[in-house]
């Protein structure tokens, strides 16, 4: 094992010799397929540039569906560069759409009440409710778009819509827009209800007075001159330009509108979006444009299956992924199946962890073919860091999960016993790994552990595991202690499988369940990494112990010690607000 965490020198993709790059245009892995599709655009529309976008709506905080959007279309972003050997110009543009009327107030911002006078006014408009230097909400969550965007190191170009209207920079498209209302009319009305046809534009005026977003239907719209005519909310007649600012666009249209401002070639969306991608391509199409190339990924949902939400706050925040994790699995959680629906919460953080680096493990010795569907390729941006990850992010958690502790350089003792000359400086990722491991422990592990009192038979079998483990030798490997833990519980009826590889009556295999009754009795966990290699770390002394206690029924006891302590607190001291 390597001591050293290096970087390999990058791969170059304008060096990429002509093997390789056929290796590219056969790659399995979706991001090449989807670049594959644009190199074909590219062919039938020869420019010197390829548009990717990503939309943000900032009516809430940032949360990871935005980060994965972003980071899929990198991926795409890097695929197509390999394809082309970077002889294409690519570019990035990150959308917001910060001119948007604020529909309802979100329910994770502080003093919602405050914000109430602010209902339907652009997102810009509305005041900021958390404070600082920003001046309005808007404008703070374009911050902390950007602020995580570049945490991550990611090449884009921000863009906000109130600057794109105020500025002119929408000006053609809209003036466009005017002229061929009636045809944008055709497309939308058959998707709306009788009722909603009565009044709907595609141009959405602001009030001079009010400041609000105004769904009114329009009197007149004169395209020659670029103007609208409509009522104010005070029943005043005005008459508007669409330019400048003065007026947006209904979100369907405008999606299609963008498109076709921008020469936009890529962008991703959500499956809430599918039905309405046909609208956007239409619209595009007749304001001159070509619509884009898109992806269309499954939602994100919460522990409950319920979609996540930047107004409600369910789900997992940037933040929250952080404290637990690295940003390198988080990404990982977006590389893969990002065609299905996944629920994405705290449980799903130690196995991201523990794949990411198992992926990294096998990258150097894999060919072309293999690590052009490896998820650390696509990651890293074809330059995947030399990490030498002694142990699982698994097995960290059961190592404080055996010693119930939340101090760091306790696990750090079990590592040294287990990998010589191992120390924070030769494994920075490691020492990175510990610190998530201990707080992922005192926040999810060790509130949830439960110990079960083991029945008869699981006794006389740990019984039979404390003497098998009092008789190995000193120094005992992982694989030693393994073959130990199949030979005692494989005379056992209860755990012998008789249909494992290689199981015969006379030597029969053994089944999980041995392991897992290890786990739930002796670590209060359901279960857990190679039990062996847990021993091995662990050490062969501490889980005798451990085994004793279990006969004893210390767990048991100190769990229902703590369980009704937890109650005669909540039956004695009376339930109240908590303080604003």
């Amino acid at each position: 094992m390597s001591s050293s965490e290096a970087s390999p020198a990058p791969v170059d993709p304008t060096q990429l010799a002509a093997e390789l790059k056929a290796v590219a245009e056969t790659a399995t892995a979706w991001p090449f397929e989807e670049a594959r599709k644009l190199v074909e655009r590219l062919k039938k529309r020869p420019k010197d540039e390829v548009l990717f976008e990503t939309g943000y709506g900032p009516s809430g905080l940032p949360h990871i569906g935005t980060f994965g959007e972003v980071a899929r279309t990198t991926m795409v972003r890097h695929a197509f560069r390999i394809l082309t050997q970077d002889k294409v110009k690519t570019r990035l543009l990150c959308f917001s759409d910060d001119m948007d009327g604020m529909r309802k107030i979100p329910e994770n911002v502080p003093d919602p009440a405050a914000l109430v006078p602010y209902l339907q006014m652009p997102l810009t408009k509305v005041p900021n409710p958390f404070g600082g230097d920003y001046p309005s909400f808007g404008a703070h969550n374009n911050a902390m778009l950007r602020r995580f965007l570049d945490t991550f190191g990611f090449d884009y170009e921000f863009a906000s819509a109130t600057e794109y209207y105020f500025s002119g920079k929408l000006d053609a498209v809209l003036l466009k827009a005017a002229e061929k209302y009636d045809e944008i009319m055709a497309v939308m009305l058959p998707t709306l209800g009788e009722e909603r046809q009565a009044t709907y534009s595609p141009f959405l005026p602001i009030s001079p007075t009010s400041g609000r977003v105004l769904y009114v239907p329009l009197k007149n719209v004169d395209a020659k001159a670029g103007t609208i005519t409509f009522d104010d909310e005070d029943g005043t007649e005005l008459t508007l330009p669409v330019t400048g600012g003065k007026v947006k666009l209904q979100w369907k249209p405008d999606f299609g509108a963008r498109w076709a401002a921008l020469d936009v070639d890529f962008e991703m969306f959500g499956k809430d979006h599918q039905t309405n991608a046909p609208i956007y391509d239409r619209i595009c199409q007749i304001l001159g444009g070509t619509a884009p190339e898109h992806f269309v990924y499954e939602l994100f949902l919460d522990e409950k299956g319920q979609k996540i939400s930047k107004s409600k706050g369910n789900g997992l925040t940037i933040d929250e992924w952080l404290t637990y994790a690295s940003p390198e699995s988080l990404a990982l959680y977006m590389f893969q199946s990002p065609r299905s629906a996944k629920k994405l919460h705290f449980d799903v953080i130690p196995k991201a962890v523990d794949e990411y680096f198992n992926f990294l493990a096998r990258y150097a010795q894999q060919d072309w073919k293999l690590r052009f569907g490896n998820p650390v390729y696509h990651i890293h941006a074809g330059n995947p860091p030399d990490v030498d990850m002694p142990v699982s992010f698994t097995m960290l958690l059961n190592l404080a999960s055996a010693s119930n502790t939340e101090d760091e350089s306790v696990l750090w003792g079990f590592l040294k016993r287990h990998v010589p000359g191992v120390s924070d400086q030769t494994h920075p990722k490691l020492h990175e790994l510990v610190g998530y491991a201990v707080r992922y422990f005192h926040d999810f592990v060790k509130p949830n552990k439960v110990f079960r009192t083991p029945d008869a038979v699981e006794r006389d079998a740990l019984e039979k595991l404390d003497a098998a483990l009092a008789a190995l030798p000193a120094g005992a490997s992982a694989d030693d202690i393994q073959t130990v833990l199949y030979d005692v519980a494989r005379p056992i009826p209860r755990y012998q499988d008789l249909k494992a590889k290689g199981a015969t009556p006379e030597r029969p295999g053994v089944s999980v369940e041995w392991f897992n009754t290890l786990y739930q009795v002796l670590l209060g966990l359901e279960r857990g990494p190679r039990f062996g290699s847990f021993v091995a770390i662990y050490g062969v002394a501490e889980t005798r112990e451990l085994i004793r206690k279990a006969l004893a029924g210390d767990f048991v006891q100190q769990q229902s010690k703590l369980g009704k302590l937890g109650q005669h607190f909540r039956d004695t001291i009376p339930l109240s607000k908590p303080e604003a």
